[in-house]
């Protein structure tokens, strides 16, 4: 768990002045049988919250969303594999949250089921994605300071007043596999395009490896080095550390 305002916050980024700023809940926690990464991004005082790949355990997710008394308002799948949408369809229905997705990903996430049988599961069919984000786009939620009123969901430009995460596309994993950035805290949702030490697999529908390279070194590795990266699955590992260590720099 990792939690960022007033409570605790990752080690690499305690003495950023933003975090307070930001008055941001941010727990990070591995669901399902292929434990895939869910975070829950909440809004200290709005409570308004974003949910990144609710992977699998819907239930779990659900309560540690009312224990922290947060109501989901957006649901953010980095990419359309079943075990990082398997719960949408709950928290949508328990919470309202908008599902959002990049287009590019629209007919394997309408595979949702056909997926899953692969891998000697059954799941229901999903339920419409709300919102298909292209590259650039922003989310926003809660507030910092001040939150003016009639703020759009979705943006293109800044969104004073607000908490807002930015869409950068990254096919390669899938074609619309899309990493999740905040600047004000300089954080990345990598989903399964990058890992500590690793990239994600593209032997799966539609991936493709030179286009997960090249999306890793020209979009993600020309982030700020000290940008904190959580995958879509294991540890979390930061920009400058993959820069060094990551075999696609040999590539």
């Amino acid at each position: 768990m990792v939690t960022i305002g007033d409570r605790t916050a990752p080690r690499t980024h305690a003495t950023n002045p933003l975090l307070t700023w930001w008055a941001m809940i941010l727990e990070t926690f591995p669901v399902g049988a292929l434990q895939s990464n869910c975070t829950i991004l909440g809004c200290e005082q709005t409570r308004e919250a974003v949910v990144v790949d609710p992977g699998d355990e819907a239930g779990r997710i659900l309560d540690r969303l009312a224990e922290l008394d947060l109501r989901a308002c957006f649901i953010f799948q980095t990419h359309a594999h079943f075990d990082h949408v398997m719960a949408s369809r709950a928290i949508k229905q328990a919470h309202g949250a908008l599902i959002c997705l990049h287009p590019a990903d629209a007919s394997l996430y309408e595979s949702l089921p056909v997926q899953a049988a692969t891998f000697g599961m059954q799941v229901d069919d999903p339920l419409p994605v709300d919102a298909f984000l292209e590259d650039h786009a922003e989310i926003v939620w809660g507030k910092k300071s001040t939150a003016g009123a009639g703020e759009a969901p979705f943006s293109s430009g800044s969104a004073p007043g607000r908490h807002r995460g930015i869409l950068i596309h990254t096919p390669g994993h899938t074609p619309g596999s899309a990493c999740l950035y905040l600047p004000e805290l300089s954080v990345l949702f990598s989903g399964d395009t990058l890992f500590r030490a690793g990239v994600g697999r593209t032997d799966l529908w539609g991936g493709s490896f030179p286009d997960l390279v090249s999306s890793i070194r020209e979009r993600l590795f020309t982030l700020p080095s000290d940008t904190l990266v959580i995958p879509g699955h294991g540890p979390t590992t930061t920009i400058e550390a993959e820069c060094s260590m990551n075999p696609v720099m040999a590539m």
